[in-house]
């Protein structure tokens, strides 16, 4: 007799979602689904303000990454406005962003995930997490939350504000970096990339020892992977142009603009989500699954333009087996090498004398009625659009945030996790965490809340085809 095994919530995650897993007679997994069951409404709500406070308000749909939205927003006001921004502003909003990826990437290896791979997917549910991860290496524990803290200080540095910075606005910034913030910048660099280089060589190991079959269970499938990249192929977070390649390595679609991207994305809408499914248009829906991120970016990039970077680029590459990463769980790899290219920019940009410029940001009016506006979140492609009268009020706004583009890639991913390691009616937890865990290599961020402290309730139900519930368990 067919069951359903329900997860909710999912764990650990940034934001509110479920899982289903549904087994056949036999007790083998048919399919499963990760369902967004939160409802927020921001596009709608946007409309009628003014587009001089869209930043400052889209940056409030997320407490882990307001910095993306800012910057997406202001890249989109500017576009509406019709200027260029200065030299110096743009250089800051890309400090700002590459100490956003810092943070974000250091919240989601260190917080998020690392329990799972140090601990062991089969520990106590109560120790597996931060808490647990201080008591067993409370030295490692330290240094993750330093990390982080760098990033989110450096963000401050910049916006006088951790979170929700009103800083980045259309035509450039509010304000340059002072002499106090980038001698203390310059100061904790060291300890950043020391703590990066640990965390590298640790999952290097791990890879080598303890996690091979997830790396070949976890979301390992031929997709296309789109990101941002320089006109000359480097990695980019932040200008550049969008290219699209497949799981060979071949580019699909190179020299994207932002402005069109609706002739080149599709999104389409389930019953069972709220959350959209983004795909490419030309190969349609489902078949056009893309993936963003960091796995993405490091494999649209021919480069990334830093010394130690490009080194553990290569050997990203070399223990994926070919140019391109085709398994989900190298997304906590490449999350890794980014936070060390982060830090290299960082080092050269805190020595350019344009992020203490007075000269940030460039006044205008209305001048165009609609713009499009992209950047690369630590989770992947963002894009902002909007339309405006002649007054700048909004009338109309659609945002495709990096999760929803990889909605398509999720739902395949716990799918393929669920039928290795699900079979027959007892389901361990260990086994379920592993799904979960599926969901967080793509460190999914779903709304302004998160799960990174403490252990959440999970509810799980065996459900009969008839609706009968014949097992169930809770975790509090």
């Amino acid at each position: 007799m067919s069951k359903t095994v329900i997860i909710d919530p999912v764990t650990r995650i940034e934001g509110h979602a479920k899982i289903s897993v549904y087994l056949d007679d036999a007790g083998e997994v048919e399919n499963a689904r990760f369902h967004v069951v939160e409802f927020r409404g921001f596009e709608k709500f946007c409309e009628g303000r003014p587009m001089f406070e869209m930043a400052g308000i889209t940056a409030r749909i997320c407490g882990i990454c307001p910095v993306s939205h800012l910057l997406a927003s202001a890249k989109t006001g500017d576009k509406i406005l019709a200027v260029q921004v200065p030299p110096a502003g743009e250089k800051l909003r890309r400090m700002m962003n590459l100490a956003q990826l810092t943070q974000s990437h250091a919240l989601s290896f260190f917080h998020l995930s690392s329990p799972d791979f140090l601990l062991g997917w089969d520990s106590d549910p109560a120790k597996r997490n931060v808490f647990g991860l201080m008591a067993a290496d409370p030295d490692l524990a330290r240094a993750g939350i330093r990390l982080r803290q760098f990033g989110q200080t450096v963000i401050e540095l910049l916006g006088a504000r951790k979170i929700h910075a009103a800083w980045a606005v259309p035509g450039g910034v509010r304000s340059p970096l002072s002499d106090e913030g980038r001698n203390w910048i310059i100061e904790r660099l060291p300890e950043a990339r020391q703590t990066t280089e640990l965390a590298i060589s640790i999952f290097k190991r791990l890879l080598d020892s303890e996690l091979k079959t997830e790396i070949d269970v976890f979301g390992k499938f031929p997709s296309l992977f789109m990101g941002l990249v320089s006109p000359d192929g480097t990695w980019e977070h932040y200008g550049g142009h969008l290219r699209f390649i497949d799981s060979n390595g071949e580019i699909v679609a190179d020299g994207l603009s932002e402005d069109n991207y609706q002739d080149f994305l599709g999104e389409a809408v389930e019953n069972w989500s709220y959350l959209k499914f983004p795909y490419y248009k030309p190969l349609g829906y489902p078949d056009g699954i893309y993936r963003v991120g960091p796995l993405a970016r490091l494999n649209v990039c021919d480069c990334i333009g830093t010394e130690d970077a490009d080194r553990e680029l290569i050997e990203f590459r070399h223990r994926a087996g070919g140019r391109v990463a085709t398994s989900s769980f190298f997304y906590h790899y490449a999350r890794l090498v980014e936070i060390l290219a982060c830090i290299e920019a960082i080092e050269e940009l805190v020595d350019d004398p344009d992020v203490v410029s007075k000269r940030v940001r460039s006044e205008a009016g209305i001048n165009c009625l609609e713009g499009v506006g992209v950047s690369e979140a630590p989770r992947g492609t963002l894009f902002h659009h909007y339309q405006v009268d002649e007054n700048g009020l909004i009338k109309k706004v659609n945002l495709i945030i990096a999760t929803g583009q990889n909605n398509l890639a999720m739902n395949k991913t716990v799918t393929q996790i669920a039928q290795h390691y699900i079979h027959g009616n007892e389901i361990p937890e260990g086994m379920l965490n592993r799904v979960e865990a599926g969901i967080r290599a793509y460190d999914p961020c779903l709304s302004c809340s998160t799960h990174a402290v403490g252990q959440m309730p999970l509810h799980i139900q065996l459900i009969q085809k008839d609706g009968t519930v014949i097992q169930e368990k809770y975790r509090h």
